[in-house]
């Protein structure tokens, strides 16, 4: 990306904190545009995929927009894509929120379910422990804390690699009240729980870090 800022679509589906998320990208020097529409979201460098409410409201709303297809397309061709928030839940198999599951994108495995702790919803900053040789979490204290804001959650890690040859995914951790997947990076595809928009310094770091493998 030499010479040029790296190009971040922001897909509007109607279920995102946009603006933040665009005002966050383009403090850390991406050349931003919220759109939901399908040529600029191919085209661009990065996709980012926000979320918040609930799992099966998004899903619609992302069906709806053809974000689905849109997300599944570039990830077939090598594309970065970042799903934050509930935009990280919808890329699991499938959520269960009040007994009504709903299936997500399934590119990974795993179900997102409701985070067992004394204070739901998790609500506030809370430290990380990244997974081994991480590229989101590069240069990033090991004390850093990120911003949360969910009562759901994938507790369980379920994704084999058979081929011994294949990079597994690297996964990141938090504790709220048990163990749950506060990060994914697997090729293209790299996702959080937490909102790096929201998250101060640690959070500007992290979308560095994820504007420099575009």
């Amino acid at each position: 990306m030499s010479g040029r800022k790296p190009t971040v679509v922001v897909f509007d589906y109607g279920f995102g904190n946009v603006r933040s998320a665009e005002r966050a990208l383009a403090h850390v020097g991406a050349d931003v545009e919220i759109t939901g529409d399908y040529e600029r979201a191919m085209a661009a460098d990065g996709l980012l995929v926000p979320g918040v409410g609930a799992f099966a409201a998004c899903m619609q709303g992302l069906r709806a927009a053809r974000g689905d297809w849109i997300v599944g397309r570039r990830l077939a061709g090598s594309r970065p894509v970042l799903g934050i928030c509930v935009g990280m839940q919808i890329l699991f198999e499938r959520g269960i929120e009040h007994g009504v599951e709903t299936e997500g994108l399934d590119e990974w495995p795993g179900t997102v379910g409701p985070l067992a702790a004394p204070v739901v919803p998790h609500m506030g900053w809370n430290t990380v422990t990244p997974a081994a040789g991480s590229e989101l979490f590069a240069g990033l204290d090991a004390d850093a804390r990120f911003y949360f804001v969910h009562s759901y959650a994938v507790r369980e890690w379920t994704l084999e690699i058979a081929n011994p040859a294949m990079r597994p995914p690297q996964v990141t951790w938090a504790t709220h009240g048990e163990p749950f997947v506060a990060a994914v990076e697997n090729g293209p595809l790299r996702a959080t729980q937490f909102h790096p928009e929201k998250s101060g310094d640690a959070g500007a770091q992290l979308l560095t870090n994820w504007l420099g493998t575009l």
